[in-house]
C-alpha cells in the first residue's frame, strides 16, 4: 500500500551511501537518482525508501512524532542492522530490545541528519 516514505537530508551524497550501505541485505540499490532526490529499495515496483533535498530550500528537519519503520526477519536482523546503522554514523534511540512481550522486537535510530527509523519484527 505504500509506495515511498521520503526523508529530508541535508547532504545527498552521505544519505544515498549511508542508506544502500544500510539497507544492502534487503537488496536495495537507488533505483532513481533525480538530483535532489532519490528513490531507494528493491524495484520501482516495491515501496521505496526515499531521501531528498526539500524543495523549499530550507534545512531539512525531522518531523516530531515521525518515524520510518523498516521489517526484518528475525530477531538476529534487529540487532545486525541497528549495529550497521550505528556503525553508518547513526546514533542510538532506542537499542535493540523485546518491547511488548513476545510481541514487538525492535531497535531504534536516527540517521546523520536526524530522521528517526526503527527495525523490528512481531513475534
Amino acid at each position: 500500500m505504500i509506495g515511498y516514505v521520503t526523508l529530508g537530508v541535508s547532504d545527498m551524497e552521505r544519505a544515498k551511501a549511508f542508506y544502500t550501505e544500510l539497507l544492502s541485505d534487503f537488496g536495495a540499490t537507488v533505483q532513481f537518482d533525480g538530483g535532489r532526490i532519490a528513490m531507494i529499495g528493491k524495484s520501482m515496483a516495491e515501496p521505496m525508501l526515499s531521501v531528498c533535498i526539500p524543495y523549499n530550500e530550507e534545512p531539512p528537519t525531522p518531523g516530531n512524532g515521525s518515524m520510518v519503520a523498516l521489517p526484518a526477519s528475525s530477531k538476529a536482523q534487529v540487532d545486525e542492522l541497528y549495529h550497521k546503522a550505528i556503525k553508518l554514523g547513526a546514533t542510538c534511540d532506542g537499542e535493540p530490545g523485546q518491547r511488548i512481550p513476545d510481541m514487538f522486537y525492535g531497535a531504534y535510530f536516527r540517521d546523520p541528519d536526524g530522521n528517526k527509523l526503527a527495525f523490528f519484527v512481531f513475534g
